[in-house]
């Protein structure tokens, strides 16, 4: 069996600041910019994480966006890379239903356990997190916070659909937690995606938060992309952001999906 490919990363490690970098780690393409220091940023409190098997056909990844410092970037990087052995055994199942009912219950599980509560109690600051799954035809998102996923293709554009998250400016994973509360909020759901190339495409807001809005609608987002490779898209993007002189932080992943299968269709 071919090793899964792995990699991630928190801005305390390498902030960016004034120095966009992409890169692709086979098949997905990873943007990480710290803002402008003209702008006024001095660090860079992001986070992302990215595991895939091309021969099992799965890809995993989070994005995440702290502030006040980048410790609950890093608690929650490091949680989920401490539990690999029970996630990549999940990935691995051959029933995709199986697959994301078990995903869906062993991350609400691993977010809510008394361990990872404990260590969020210790942190400065918390964090929105992102973390989305594909396999088969199928993506599965679970969200805490602003953090964003897009799913393109021309079915969905045609119709204005881009956006599959709703953002929330009140939750967070740190030491301000909602997993503390008596009922935890987040959201999760699972989006079929369509016959054809599909890009996902997932990013903290620092986009979407831009001086003069160059990326406020999707639509937008969706055109960059359309450049010979997904690595040019990126780099345009962060490009225009740079000129218009961002100061958040934004860390993008996004990476394209061919499916064979007809999706969902009304009857006549």
């Amino acid at each position: 069996m071919r090793k899964v490919e792995q990699w991630s990363w928190v801005g305390d490690q390498r902030d960016f600041i004034d120095a966009p970098h992409v890169f692709s780690q086979q098949h997905i393409s990873i943007g990480r910019y710290g803002g402008n220091s003209a702008a006024g940023q001095m660090k860079n409190e992001d986070g992302c994480l990215v595991w895939s098997h091309l021969i099992q056909g799965w890809e995993f990844s989070i994005v995440v966006d702290a502030h006040h410092t980048s410790e609950s970037a890093n608690l929650i990087i490091q949680y989920i890379k401490e539990n690999e052995e029970v996630l990549l055994q999940i990935f691995s199942y051959n029933n995709v239903e199986k697959m994301f009912t078990q995903l869906d219950a062993k991350i609400i599980s691993l977010f809510q356990s008394e361990l990872f509560l404990r260590r969020c109690e210790r942190v400065r600051g918390e964090a929105s997190c992102l973390l989305v799954a594909r396999k088969e035809n199928y993506v599965w998102w679970f969200s805490v916070g602003d953090c964003v996923l897009f799913v393109f293709h021309n079915d969905f554009a045609a119709l204005q659909q881009f956006q599959v998250n709703q953002r929330q400016f009140f939750e967070w994973i740190g030491k301000e937690n909602t997993f503390a509360q008596t009922v935890p909020s987040y959201s999760h759901g699972i989006r079929q995606l369509r016959k054809g190339w599909n890009t996902l495409f997932l990013t903290t807001d620092g986009i979407i938060e831009c001086p003069t809005e160059p990326y406020n609608n999707p639509v937008l987002i969706q055109k960059e992309l359309e450049q010979d490779s997904l690595e040019e898209g990126v780099q345009t993007l962060f490009e225009t952001i740079r000129k218009n002189n961002v100061r958040d932080n934004t860390t993008l992943i996004t990476w394209k999906v061919y499916v064979e299968e007809e999706g969902m269709k009304p009857s006549q």
